[in-house]
């Protein structure tokens, strides 16, 4: 079975995205060799040694919310993200959409994020937008059922009517879907496809799954 979402389109990322994403701010110099944009030797290294301006940019924004531990919670990773004005003219993330983006790259359950999972999460949430912007043609800074429908099968994904019109009453207000939602649409779909094909081995789209399991896998996206 070919998975929704994976092998194409802006459903699923590994790495660096084709393009570049466009970045808030300048980057912030090291002060030493094995000193990371920020100015301060961490106790972690997820990043050392040289980087691009884009990653700088991200550091920066990252270590002035970022605890010791190198990691965020959903408040700071919020705080990060409106920092950096990657929303732009759409409001900033809400405080639940900052969780589940979490909880989408939280494979230990620690209910924090490294820098590592961040650039993937930066990555991810300039393609969303990216595709936003693209179905969003009156450019009303919101998106109604069809445009939704198309963001959808942009992504990769081969959903029913039935479960797109699932989708849209979840997540719209009076028939319109804002980018804040949008956001959060796009994260609950990746992460619940990436916890149903780890576990569909045969991949032929039916799992049998125990019910902690399942409470694990869903309860905390």
């Amino acid at each position: 079975m070919a998975y929704p979402g994976y092998g194409g389109g802006f459903g699923h990322f590994s790495g660096q995205m084709q393009g570049t994403p466009t970045l808030m701010g300048h980057p912030v110099a090291g002060t030493g060799p094995n000193m990371c944009p920020g100015g301060f030797q961490p106790a972690y290294t997820p990043y050392l040694g040289s980087c691009s301006s884009a990653d700088a940019s991200m550091w920066s924004f990252f270590t002035t919310v970022a605890g010791q531990d190198g990691e965020v919670d959903a408040e700071e990773l919020q705080r990060c993200l409106t920092q950096s004005g990657i929303t732009e003219t759409y409001s900033p993330f809400s405080l639940e959409t900052c969780r589940i983006m979490i909880a989408m790259l939280d494979k230990d359950y620690t209910g924090k994020m490294g820098f590592s999972e961040f650039k993937e999460l930066w990555a991810a949430i300039n393609a969303w937008k990216h595709n936003f912007l693209t179905v969003d043609q009156d450019r009303s800074g919101s998106v109604e059922h069809h445009e939704l429908s198309q963001a959808i099968a942009t992504m990769g994904y081969r959903l029913s009517p039935q479960t797109l019109n699932a989708i849209v009453k979840r997540y719209s207000k009076n028939g319109r879907i804002f980018f804040d939602d949008y956001v959060a649409c796009c994260v609950k779909l990746r992460a619940l496809t990436e916890f149903f094909r780890r576990r569909d081995h045969l991949q032929q789209g039916c799992v049998n799954f125990m019910y902690e399991d399942f409470l694990q896998g869903t309860m905390t996206i």
